[in-house]
């Protein structure tokens, strides 16, 4: 890792490690047995500093770069076990946080970065629709100017945070026979009338970062909610989505690591037909190829961030980071459940709610065949 960090930025990761061995520490499988947030550990994180990083000081955060953010969130994924938390964390800085600091208004930075920052807001961003996952042009949540006020009408599903958020990113069109040009993108406090939690919705895993279907029901908006400009969410959907792809993972790289060193210690200690499972090629090649996957991993992270942090283009970098390192963590965690055998398939040791909690990376932020339709097109294919 050293020689992807500086030393400011790897005492960040450090700082986190520290940070979540110590104050992280409770039944994660409870919780996650229970589809529980912790919400206090998010608060925690707050205080620390952790979710604004990347956030001028003015508006309540660090005033560090990029690369300090993703070695803070992979610090994070190698000392605390709850992969919802972490998830959950980047999705309300990557989604939400980033966004507003780009494109918001000075007064709703002023409004809503300090909270978001310090951990006492939690943010969730409302783009899919039932019909609309990654075909955002064709969503039917409708955005109807009525004198002074905003309306909006129409549902969203497969929202992280959306039962516990305390502020939401939507995006809505106001014409739907302008396509792109019709979207727009709103602020909106969870408590503004017309805003219906339908359910939460159980999945198979990350299940203590909660899942929601929402509805808005002619549910009114200050003209000021616009984030950005009327019709010109897509700017703000894409620039969201990049954060996201390329950086939401980097928590990842810290659970991989861990992961791995739990697989070394009991290949090494682990005995059968009188010696150490280390010695036979099956395990050890094994464990081989879960450390080169991780080490593949961890530059296409970084790259991200070094090639956002320059302002430039980074469309590909996301992509190629968030298909490689689903893939990847979806691969280790498979290895780790057959290493361990039946106590890595029971769930007392926590073995098997990584492969459970590694899935959804194939899915989320755009499933990995838009992931490589993005790569091709970016190759002219």
């Amino acid at each position: 890792m050293d020689d992807l960090l500086t030393p400011a930025q790897r005492s960040w990761f450090d700082a986190a490690v520290t940070f979540a061995k110590s104050e992280l520490v409770d039944d994660v499988a409870s919780r996650d047995l229970e589809g529980t947030f912790y919400r206090d550990g998010y608060r925690r994180c707050g205080s620390l500093g952790l979710l604004g990083l990347p956030v001028p000081r003015e508006y309540g955060g660090q005033g560090d770069d990029l690369l300090s953010a993703v070695a803070a969130v992979e610090g994070l994924g190698y000392g605390c076990p709850d992969t919802g938390l972490v998830f959950a964390l980047g999705a309300s800085l990557w989604t939400v946080t980033m966004p507003i600091l780009a494109f918001g208004t000075e007064e709703q930075r002023r409004r809503w970065l300090p909270g978001l920052c310090d951990g006492t807001l939690f943010g969730a961003n409302a783009a899919s629709e039932p019909e609309a996952g990654s075909d955002i042009f064709s969503m039917s949540t409708k955005a109807e100017k009525r004198g002074d006020r905003w309306v909006l009408n129409g549902r969203k599903i497969w929202i992280t945070g959306g039962a516990i958020a305390d502020v939401l990113v939507v995006f809505a069109t106001v014409d739907p026979g302008k396509g792109a040009l019709g979207l727009t993108s709103f602020i909106v406090p969870k408590d503004t009338p017309g805003l219906r939690i339908v359910r939460e919705i159980p999945k198979l895993g990350m299940r203590t970062a909660p899942m929601a279907e929402l509805a808005f029901e002619d549910c009114e908006l200050p003209l000021d909610a616009i984030l950005e400009r009327e019709g010109r969410g897509a700017r703000v959907f894409n620039a969201a989505l990049e954060w996201e792809r390329g950086a939401i993972l980097a928590g990842t790289l810290g659970t991989m690591r861990r992961q791995l060193e739990r697989c070394v210690e009991h290949a090494r200690k682990r005995k059968q037909f009188g010696q150490a499972i280390s010695k036979f090629q099956a395990v050890s090649h094994r464990i081989v190829d879960m450390k080169l996957r991780l080490e593949t991993c961890r530059p296409l992270v970084y790259g991200f961030a070094r090639t956002k942090a320059r302002g430039e283009d980074a469309t590909l970098e996301a992509a190629m980071a968030k298909l490689h390192v689903s893939e990847c963590f979806v691969a280790n965690s498979l290895d780790a459940v057959r290493l361990f055998g039946a106590a890595g398939y029971v769930c007392e040791n926590g073995i098997e709610r990584d492969l459970r909690d590694s899935v959804g990376g194939v899915i989320f932020s755009g499933t990995n065949d838009i992931q490589r339709n993005i790569i091709a097109a970016r190759l002219r294919l």
